[in-house]
């Protein structure tokens, strides 16, 4: 009897053991898991937290492989990390060509009419034209045309054949550093604007959705303002500009004289009537600022005058003068 309660002791305890081994499995596990859990749910928080931050150009050290690559790109686009400029590709040339010409001829708006078909017919346009007339027979032009760069010297020469060639100046500008510049700025400026866009559609927080519109709107707007440069280079660069004087012959120096050095008897006597219809209307000028004074002075002499006559005529007649006769009828009284 001893011998099976003993035994029956012995298996009620190894039973009891094997339930609570069981038991101390089943919590370990269950704790690995909530702690694998939260150590995961810890991490996505980080990887929130960091993510608006991770494509900025001017981020932290510790935003990511992405951040800091884009971050050293732009700073090589802006020159300010290596200090140097891409090399540009070998035959992208870009030269801004601009000219001065006078000249002059015999018919300004027959010169006119031609620098007008030149610069058309070479497939360019005239930006700008003003004509000035300086008297009933000879007027003046000035015309700014822009022609491909092709035909800048072919334009040049005909508009030099045009009449007397009295100045002439060109200038040639090699801006081809500032294209390149320019085109790898608008690059990298894309790059960065579409990153922003892509961690606006990852952010979650309200704060770091308004935080990277900011960044979006700067960088939008920086990115305009090269296509607008980049825009402007390209105009220049692709069409040359002539500006263009057209005079006649007897056309007025700076101080409005011809150009003609020996007046004839006309020529004189047309200064001198000029002299006079000059001095007439100086005399004019001067009658009239006087004519108020001379009203004034007008009435203050006819009031003095009216004033000292009624004194006169109120004045008693002193002692011992004869009375004045009485006049006679038919006689003025004196």
């Amino acid at each position: 009897m001893e011998s099976d309660s003993g035994t029956a002791r012995s298996f009620v305890r190894g039973r009891a053991a094997l339930v609570a081994g069981a038991l101390g499995l089943l919590l370990a596990v269950g704790g690995c898991g909530a702690s694998g859990d939260a150590s995961d749910s810890g991490k996505q928080a980080a990887d929130a937290k960091s993510a608006p931050r991770e494509g900025f150009a001017d981020g932290p050290a510790g935003s990511g492989a992405d951040g800091a690559a884009a971050s050293a790109a732009e700073k090589q686009a802006d020159g300010k990390a290596t200090g140097k400029k891409a090399a540009p590709a070998p035959g992208a040339t870009h030269v801004i060509r601009t000219a001065t010409l006078s000249v002059e001829v015999k018919s300004v708006p027959k010169a006119a009419a031609a620098a007008r078909g030149a610069a058309e017919g070479a497939g360019g346009l005239v930006a700008t034209e003003n004509t000035e007339r300086l008297d009933d027979t000879s007027e003046t032009s000035h015309l700014v045309l822009r022609v491909p760069q092709d035909r800048f010297q072919e334009v040049l020469r005909e508009l030099s054949g045009s009449g007397k060639l009295l100045s002439r100046t060109s200038d040639a500008k090699d801006v081809t550093d500032q294209v390149v510049d320019v085109d790898s700025r608008i690059a990298t400026q894309r790059a960065s604007v579409a990153r922003v866009r892509e961690l606006m559609d990852r952010a979650e927080r309200i704060s770091d959705v308004v935080a990277l519109e900011g960044e979006l709107s700067s960088r939008q707007s920086d990115l305009e303002s090269l296509l607008a440069r980049r825009a402007s280079l390209k105009d220049r660069t692709s069409l040359a500009t002539i500006t263009l004087d057209l005079t006649p012959p007897d056309a007025p120096d700076g101080d409005g004289e011809k150009k003609d050095d020996h007046p004839g008897f006309l020529d004189a006597l047309g200064g001198g009537w000029d002299a006079f219809v000059t001095l007439l209307r100086w005399i004019a000028v001067a009658f009239g600022a006087m004519f108020p004074f001379l009203v004034a002075g007008a009435l203050a002499l006819l009031v003095r005058r009216v004033l000292l006559r009624r004194r006169t005529s109120r004045a008693p007649a002193p002692a011992g003068a004869p009375a004045p006769a009485p006049a006679e009828e038919g006689t003025p009284a004196p």
